[in-house]
C-alpha cells in the first residue's frame, strides 16, 4: 500500500497539470487546441509558489486542492471515487450531496455536512426547475438561491444561512451521470471554483478507470483465467441503482481479472490475495516474472503498472494531439514536454531498481501511444 501511495505521489503533479489541460480543452470545445498549452502554462504560473503563502494563504489552498485531487485518484472502485469526491468537496463547502442521474431521474446517493451521510439517500430531486434543471440541461455549474431549489428537498434538509447554493454536473461520456449540490450551511463556506475542479477531476478519473476496465475485459475475453474458477471473489451488493455501470472502475487484483458487473447494481469485489495458494500455480504459467525472486517480480509488476498509468494520462489529456501526431507521424514532437516529464517521473521512481533494464515506460509509449509503430513517434524520438 505504501508503494502504491508513493507511486501516486510521484504522479500527482502530472495528474494535476493534465487535469487542467483536460478542463481547458473542454472549455474551448477542442476548436483551438494550439492555445491549450499556452493557457495551461498561464494558469500554472498564476498559482502561488509553495512557501509564499500570505495572510489569505492562497498557496495553502492550492496545496489542499492537490491533496484533494490525489485522494480522489487514490480510489480504485466507483464507490471509493465518489466518496472521495464528497469528502474532498466537504472541505470546500459546509454541505454537499450527490444525486445520481439515470433516465432523466435524479436520486440521492450520499451527502456530507447534513448530520447524516445518508440524509438524502434515494431522495428524488426535481430536475425540471431551478439550478438543478439548468445544470442538468446545460452541463455547467449553476449557482442560485435556495428558494429556486426543489421545495421538498429544502423542507427535508433545510436551507443555508446566506441562501446561496451551487449545483454542478458530473459528466461521463458526454452525459450528465450525477449532480452535486453544495451550499454554505450556517457558516457560508462555499468555494465554487474549487468544487468545479474536484468534479472535473472525478469525471476524468472515472473515464481513466473505464478505459482500464475495458482493457482488462478484452484481455479476459482473449484468455479466461483459471484463477477465477478456483477462487471466486466475494461480492457485496447494495440496492442502489448504478448509473455508472459502463464507466465504473473495479478493484483489479494482481492475478485474477474481475467478472462483469450486473448493469443494475453497484458491485465491489474483494479478491483473494495474489499470493494465495489457489492462485499461485495457475498464474505461474503466464507470469513473465515467475522465475524471479518474489521481491524483484513485485518491483517489475509495479513499474509496468506505473508506466501504463503515466502513458494513459498522456493519452487522455492530449487526445487531439495524439490523433494529429499519429496521422502526421510526429507524435513525439507534439507531446515532447509531457513525454519527457513523465519519463523523468518514471526514472526517478524506478530508474535505480531491478526494473530499470526493462524500460517499461519506453515499451508503453510504443505499445499504447504509437500503436506498436515506432515511425509514428517521428525522427526526433529517442530510441
Amino acid at each position: 500500500m505504501a508503494e502504491q501511495n508513493a507511486e501516486r505521489g510521484d504522479a500527482h503533479s502530472i495528474e494535476t497539470r493534465q487535469m487542467i489541460e483536460g478542463a481547458v480543452a473542454q472549455a474551448l470545445q477542442r476548436h483551438i487546441p494550439e492555445l491549450q498549452a499556452l493557457v495551461v502554462r498561464s494558469v500554472l504560473e498564476a498559482l502561488p509558489a509553495p512557501g509564499s503563502a500570505s495572510a489569505t494563504s492562497p498557496a495553502e489552498n492550492s496545496s489542499g486542492l492537490v491533496q484533494a485531487v490525489s485522494s480522489i485518484h487514490a480510489g480504485s472502485t466507483q464507490k471509493e471515487i465518489l466518496r472521495a469526491l464528497l469528502q474532498a468537496g466537504s472541505g470546500q463547502c459546509s454541505r454537499i450531496a450527490l444525486f445520481v442521474v439515470k433516465a432523466g431521474v435524479a436520486s440521492g446517493w450520499q451527502s456530507r455536512g447534513f448530520g447524516n451521510d445518508d440524509a438524502i439517500t434515494d431522495f428524488p430531486l426535481d430536475l425540471t426547475t431551478g439550478p438543478a434543471a439548468h445544470a442538468y440541461q446545460n452541463r455547467v455549474a449553476t449557482p442560485g438561491n435556495v428558494a429556486e431549489m426543489d421545495r421538498r428537498f429544502v423542507e427535508q434538509v433545510g436551507g443555508p444561512a446566506n441562501e446561496q447554493v451551487l449545483v454542478l454536473p458530473l459528466t461521463l461520456k458526454d452525459k450528465v451521470a450525477a449532480l452535486i449540490y453544495a451550499d454554505g450551511g450556517d457558516s457560508g463556506r462555499l468555494d465554487g471554483g474549487a468544487l468545479e475542479l474536484l468534479v472535473l477531476a472525478t469525471g476524468a478519473w472515472l473515464e481513466v478507470a473505464s478505459l482500464r476496465k475495458q482493457a482488462v475485459a478484452r484481455t479476459e475475453s482473449e484468455a479466461p483465467s483459471p484463477v477465477e474458477r478456483a477462487a471466486p471473489p466475494v461480492q457485496t451488493v447494495s440496492s442502489f441503482s448504478d448509473p455508472f455501470a459502463a464507466h465504473a472502475p473495479r478493484h483489479i487484483p494482481e492475478v485474477a481479472a474481475p467478472r462483469p458487473e450486473p448493469a443494475a447494481e453497484v458491485v465491489e469485489v474483494e479478491a483473494a490475495p495474489a499470493h494465495a495458494g489457489a492462485a499461485a500455480a495457475p498464474a505461474a504459467a503466464t507470469d513473465p516474472w515467475a522465475g524471479l525472486p518474489p521481491e524483484d517480480a513485485d518491483v517489475h509488476r509495479k513499474a509496468q503498472r506505473f508506466a501504463r498509468l503515466l502513458v494513459d494520462e498522456i493519452k487522455l489529456y492530449n487526445q487531439a494531439k495524439v490523433a494529429e501526431g499519429r496521422r502526421n507521424k510526429d507524435l513525439y514532437d507534439r507531446l515532447k514536454e509531457d513525454i519527457d516529464k513523465s519519463r523523468g517521473t518514471f526514472q526517478r521512481r524506478y530508474g535505480s531498481t531491478v526494473a530499470a533494464s526493462a524500460d517499461y515506460f519506453q515499451q508503453e509509449l510504443l505499445r499504447s501511444l504509437a500503436e506498436d509503430d515506432i515511425s509514428i513517434m517521428g525522427s526526433n524520438f529517442r530510441r
